[in-house]
């Protein structure tokens, strides 16, 4: 999990990568659900929370 004093600190850039790399991740996570593979589903509401995070930030910065 991150903490949302971690993400302040990171540039636009560096949240965009972290999104899409969450994005991804939650993809995978879907997959592997919907397959019958994932050991862990709190995995798939820790990577969304995670994508809230860092979009809530962003918006902050925008703003």
């Amino acid at each position: 999990m991150m903490k949302a004093a971690e993400l302040r600190q990171k540039s636009e850039g560096e949240l965009k990568s972290e999104l899409t790399a969450l994005l991804k991740a939650q993809f995978s996570l879907r997959m592997q659900h919907a397959t019958g593979q994932l050991a862990k589903n709190s995995e798939i509401n820790r990577v969304r929370k995670d994508i809230a995070r860092i979009r809530t930030i962003m918006a902050e910065k925008a703003a």
